[in-house]
């Protein structure tokens, strides 16, 4: 057995609280580290934040002499828990106490294992922030994450109070982390320099960062007024109608089209638009929409503003486009295929025509039919000669506009908007100039102070990019510009609209200046991070750091990272390359060491790419084997989604994600324990799971352990054994985490795959190795029989209910099977309807559904025949229909029996995922998510007579026995739950 100290993440999780944070933290924007700048599939910075705290914080099981009993263990193990639930609430990201509080418990842990002078001082009660603070920094292993990428891990180490390290092979990831937990760091606590800040408060009362978010503000208004004056020209004012209020307006947008050569001989001159919905918006009180008019004033086609309802509201829906790609020749409605569309493109015959124009009036925002001369404006502007010139890949994931002719950087922009970003990026040296001549004025601080400037305005720029394109789309339900990117992915786009970058909405420069000035803002002091670009399959590189990892690897050809932020790096080299030219010495970002499965590399063989990052995993996952060991476990996110394959036949047959199950495989084969595997939920499904076991969640946290030398082989029949033996103890202490019926399955593949990874091998009957597939299908095999196991602690009656359930849901079933089934749970059919759960009639037997239970106004103290299954449908129906504070009086009446209907709950949601019953599934999963708020409820109430114990068959009260009989009648034949 393993001698290590347990981690909390080793034992249990309070998964449902961190999956609620996590969920919830999506709709975070200000302030919000991933406003920063664009990076993709970052994980929540609540799920890592509590991943981190419970891989280096003991679990209470780990000090028997601290925590003698299970009890005692448990009790401690909810207190850590409950720090969790506050750790993980975005509101409480910054809070003094609450990190003050959990920094503590992170030292505590590992002073409890040391000897040094500084490790008694920390177990002290007379230690203070600092001294706990100076701790996490200088004895405790610093937090490493080989796959930075967007930097949440690192920064969430940083806000722990703990040193960070990110590393990533891909320069804008090492730029992004600079700017999380390098700078801030470096220059917490200082005053701004700028002129118009110094006098506003005393130099000692600028916290953290922000000092430093108050000169980006500054100079980067600075730079937008400069800008104003160079290009300003190209974004005039527009004269509003009368019936708009007349005067002059903002432009806000510009809307266009793309268009091509009309396919019909008769037209073939005109180039015809494509345009994927006539609305301009949906907004109730300002709907807008083009009227296509052809033919008419001397000009083939053009579009009027139509406002209101529209009288074909299908057709402006529609627009040109027929379906994925296709779209009509408005002069002839011809059809116009996508190849057709690609073949223009290629040939350069892909043209674009100004649609409408959107502009900021006092009554709102106002949609006004174009202008030639708003046309000639935009047509007129010569490209810069230092545009981005750098090619687009000739293959790579998610990309489609090198289809359409669309083959440099530069032809993603329009000549107007490649101006205005040139300018800008042009104008960020400048400004740096001027903070450096602030600093010499007033200021005698480092230089580089200058260059930190220069960085978040090289971000804002670089992240205006995303809007200021021709890939940006305008939403007409919101009246909003949404930019490129979003999906991970570079397509194509029709209509497409065209920001004012100085207009002060969106896509606004000084805008994402102020929203990259916020992030520094809500930035958390902690130790200066380190930051470098590294392969992260270096072996060198771990040989001598000793550090704790935890990491986010890419996941095959999910998302070609590469690739996507070549459209920053072409940005971001002009403006900051120069202070950064250890990063920006290439072209483009490196594409050969990357680890993503990307078949454009390969000649277009996806089999040769996915052997390529396998293999580079397996040298990843080497490399940590053999780095120098720290007392904390690994911790690796996994969020794969394969095609997955079937093994076996017939009845036997089990679906398998081949990415899983090769995961698990590599991290077995490199030598680690599979110790946890916890679902990070992002958003909370509102049904059943994916229709096979152990499918994927948002994402999985692995927790993986060296395994130790001296593993040995078993058999098959020996590795059952040590499931049955370890694994309800393990689910036990899952469940006290209050972990959702959802997750159990995943979970509880962690403590079983400890088990099987424990050993060299573990061989089946014939002498094979186990397979991780194998160990999967046991596994879950042994998980069913624990789930099934508990109905010896159920009343008879109960059992019953559970056997009937399994067998007929709520339908009615024979009187003589209900029969048989009584007598082997020695009940009788009479004795379960007198129970209250049950109706018989004419030959047929049933459940009652829960809407049929009576009394509505149940108490299980006046029940002289209480069955579990009575209290788990009443606590479903009053969550559902009454809400929390129902259902927890009702918690509170149960009193000891609450144990035993949480535990139905669980088991009978494992029945609704094996037959496939998603509404009742989402009732039982729903009862335990909302356990842990019921018992805070519960424990508000006063206290209650204690409910009759669920045993031995009793006498229901007259009075309920004629209520359930009256309801069985008239609710009999409805096929609700």
């Amino acid at each position: 057995m393993s001698t290590y100290r347990k981690k909390l993440i080793e034992v249990s999780l309070p998964l449902e609280a961190i999956n609620a944070a996590s969920a919830k933290e999506k709709s975070i924007r200000h302030g919000h580290p991933s406003t920063l700048h664009l990076w993709w599939a970052r994980r929540p910075l609540a799920a890592a934040r509590a991943v981190l705290f419970a891989q280096l914080v003991d679990d209470p099981s780990s000090w028997p002499e601290l925590f003698p009993t299970e009890e005692a263990q448990n009790h401690e193990r909810q207190r850590l828990f409950r720090l969790i639930e506050q750790l993980v609430t975005w509101e409480n990201s910054n809070r003094d106490d609450v990190l003050a509080a959990v920094r503590r418990e992170i030292a505590r842990s590992h002073a409890r294992a040391s000897s040094s002078p500084k490790a008694k001082l920390v177990l002290s009660d007379a230690s203070g922030p600092s001294v706990v603070n100076d701790y996490l920094a200088t004895e405790v292993p610093p937090v490493h994450d080989p796959f930075a990428g967007g930097g949440t891990i690192p920064l969430e180490a940083q806000r722990l109070g703990l040193r960070a390290i990110a590393s990533d092979l891909n320069p804008v990831a090492v730029m992004i982390n600079k700017a999380l937990i390098e700078i801030p760091a470096r220059f917490a606590g200082m005053p701004p320099i700028n002129p118009g800040s110094r006098a506003t408060r005393t130099p000692g009362s600028w916290r953290a960062a922000e000092g430093l978010a108050e000169d980006v503000r500054h100079y980067g208004a600075w730079l937008r007024d400069e800008a104003k004056k160079k290009i300003g020209h190209l974004y005039p004012e527009v004269k509003l109608p009368k019936e708009h209020g007349g005067g002059q307006a903002t432009v806000i947008a510009w809307l266009w089209a793309r268009t091509v050569p009309s396919p019909n001989p008769a037209f073939s001159s005109v180039h015809v638009p494509l345009v994927s919905t006539y609305w301009l918006s949906t907004k109730a009180g300002k709907k807008a929409w083009l009227r296509p008019v052809v033919n008419k004033g001397g000009q083939p086609w053009h579009f009027e503003i139509g406002l209101g309802d529209p009288p074909d509201p299908s057709a402006v829906a529609a627009g040109t486009k027929e379906g994925r790609g296709d779209f009509t020749c408005l002069m002839s409605g011809a059809p116009i295929p996508a190849s057709y569309v690609r073949e223009m493109g290629q040939a350069g015959r892909m043209g674009a025509r100004l649609l409408a124009v959107v502009a900021d009036a006092p009554g709102g925002r106002v949609y006004l039919p174009p202008t030639p001369e708003a046309e000639r404006l935009a047509a007129d502007v010569p490209v810069p000669d230092d545009a981005p010139g750098t090619e687009l890949p000739a293959q790579a994931l998610g990309f489609r506009v090198q289809a359409y002719g669309l083959r440099r950087h530069r032809d993603l922009f329009t000549p107007r908007q490649l101006l205005a970003l040139t300018t800008l990026s042009q104008l960020v040296s400048a400004a740096r100039d001027r903070v450096l001549r602030d600093l010499a004025d007033a200021d005698p601080r480092d230089p580089s102070y200058a260059d930190a400037i220069a960085t978040y305005l090289g971000f804002s720029v670089s992240k205006a990019t995303t809007r200021n394109c021709a890939l940006a789309l305008w939403e007409v339900g919101m009246g909003r510009l949404a930019g490129a990117l979003g999906r991970q992915a570079l397509t194509m786009i029709m209509t497409y609209a065209e920001t004012n970058p100085l207009a002060g909405a969106g896509g606004d420069f000084y805008g994402t200046t102020v929203s990259v000035a916020e992030v520094l803002d809500a930035w958390a002091s902690g130790p200066v991070g380190l930051v470098e670009q590294a392969n992260a399959a270096d072996a060198e590189r771990h040989r001598d750091r000793a550090t704790v990892v935890s990491t986010d690897p890419p996941y095959y050809d999910n998302i070609g990272y590469a690739d996507l932020s070549d459209w920053f790096y072409a940005w971001l080299r002009p403006s900051i390359g120069r202070l950064y030219p250890e990063y920006f010495r290439t072209v483009l970002t490196p594409k050969e060491q990357e680890l993503v499965a990307e078949p454009g590399r390969f000649g277009g063989d996806p089999r040769a790419a996915a052997a390529h990052f396998e293999h580079g995993l397996s040298v990843f996952f080497r490399a940590l084997h053999d780095a120098p060991a720290t007392d904390a476990p690994l911790t690796i996110y996994y969020a794969f989604k394969q095609q997955e394959v079937t093994s076996g036949e017939g009845t036997d047959q089990t679906a398998v994600s081949s990415g899983w199950e090769k995961m698990l495989s590599a991290l077995v084969e490199a030598g680690f324990e599979i110790g946890g595997t916890w679902p990070m939920r992002t958003e909370q499904s509102s049904g059943l799971r994916e229709e096979k076991r152990n499918a994927l969640a948002s994402s999985i946290v692995l927790v993986c352990r060296v395994r130790a030398t001296s593993g040995t082989a078993a058999t098959r029949g020996e590795f059952r054994r040590l499931l049955r033996k370890e694994l309800p103890d393990a689910l036990r202490k899952l469940q006290q985490g209050n972990i959702a019926p959802v997750d159990v399955a995943q979970a509880s593949i962690g403590p079983g795959m400890a088990i099987f990874s424990r050993h060299k091998q573990v061989l089946e009957a014939d002498g094979s190795p186990m397979s991780v597939r194998g160990a999967l299908q046991l596994i879950n095999e042994v998980l069913d029989e624990y789930l099934a196991s508990g109905e010896g602690d159920f009343d008879a009656d109960t059992r019953f209910a559970i056997t009937w359930y399994e067998q007929h849901g709520w339908a009615a079933g024979p009187f003589g099977e209900a029969e048989t089934l009584a007598k082997a749970r020695n009940v009788s059919v009479g004795g379960v309807v007198e129970a209250g759960i049950c109706h018989s009639g004419a030959g047929k037997v049933r459940i009652l559904k829960r809407h049929e239970m009576r009394p509505l106004d149940y108490d299980p103290a006046t029940d002289e025949r209480p069955t579990v299954w009575e209290f788990t449908q009443h606590m479903i129906r009053l969550l559902e229909q009454e809400g929390e504070e129902a259902a927890g009086r009702l918690l509170k009446k149960l009193g000891s029996a609450s144990d035993a209907t949480r535990e139905l709950a669980y088991r009978l949601y494992n029945t609704c995922e094996r037959k496939k019953w998603a509404e009742d599934a989402r009732s039982y999963n729903g009862l335990i998510l909302a356990w842990t708020e019921l018992e805070k409820l519960a424990a508000k109430v006063g206290n209650e007579p204690a409910p009759a114990t669920p045993s031995k068959p009793g006498r229901k009260s007259v009075k309920a026995k004629t209520a359930a009989k009256g309801q069985t009648r008239l609710f009999e034949g409805d096929d609700d739950g």
